[in-house]
């Protein structure tokens, strides 16, 4: 389970403010971001099992970020694994639009997810659980493994933190950080019903997840300002809220035909 709070063109100073928690297994074999040495334009983890990533950026400015859709009665078998629409995404030159409406071509090749995709112009989302991609208006969102919006609490409660932030002339990466870190769980009232019993509803409604064998992997913030700086910053838990290893990339985008607006 995962989650992506996102502004888009909602601040003054910073077109996009992305905040996002991958939550995996423990034992699943992963590899930090880093730009890659045979794409070096691209700046983002990856998964060793499935050979994708869920979070990435390019020099150039393209952006991709996906989670799972929750269907406990699916299964992957057969399927190709969903991180590798980051990296397609990541490694292509088709615009967001188009690369999402080719997507929807071939859903069925997936097991559920989101996916996000953007670059200077544009910022797109689809979910081959949901109706035709879309381009974003400005605004505000949060993403978990449902649709976008859909207001669980870590997203519904994640949203208006963020907001809170927005108000504030210059938001810094460890206030986003304390945004995702949040280990509070929903009161029950508030749990959805996805068909993974009450307690896993309990336990996963937290933004930061930390059960047995399973959690947070990896909390990461991403900012674009309007001088096209970019800053990105990975933090990699070993099976704890208060341990941690770091990533941080700062760099200007490669000039693109347009700029954020």
């Amino acid at each position: 389970m995962c989650l992506i709070l996102f502004a888009y063109r909602r601040h003054p100073r910073y077109p996009l403010i992305l905040a996002a928690n991958r939550d995996e297994f423990y034992a699943r074999p992963t590899e930090p971001a880093a730009f890659w040495p045979e794409a070096p334009q691209v700046l983002a983890g990856r998964d060793r099992v499935g050979g994708g990533n869920w979070l990435g950026i390019t020099r150039g400015g393209r952006l991709a970020a996906v989670t799972n859709y929750r269907h406990p009665a699916e299964r992957g078998r057969g399927k190709r694994s969903r991180g590798l629409l980051v990296r397609d995404f990541l490694l292509a030159a088709t615009p967001p639009r188009t690369f999402l409406q080719e997507l929807a071509d071939g859903k069925d090749n997936y097991a559920g997810f989101n996916l996000l995709v953007g670059d200077l112009a544009a910022l797109g989302w689809y979910s081959n659980r949901n109706g035709p991609p879309k381009l974003l208006p400005p605004g505000l969102y949060g993403l978990s493994n449902h649709l976008l919006d859909t207001p669980w609490p870590k997203v519904a409660d994640g949203k208006g933190a963020l907001a809170s932030l927005l108000a504030t002339e210059d938001p810094a990466p460890e206030d986003l950080f304390a945004i995702l870190s949040d280990t509070a769980v929903a009161p029950e009232e508030r749990l959805p019903a996805t068909g993974i019993g009450r307690e896993r509803e309990r336990q996963l409604s937290a933004r930061f997840i930390h059960i047995p064998g399973y959690g947070t992997r990896c909390s990461t913030v991403l900012l674009i300002d309007r001088e096209r700086t970019v800053t990105f910053v990975e933090r990699r838990f070993d099976g704890a809220p208060d341990r941690w290893r770091e990533v941080r990339q700062s760099f200007t985008l490669a000039p693109a035909p347009r700029h954020f607006a």
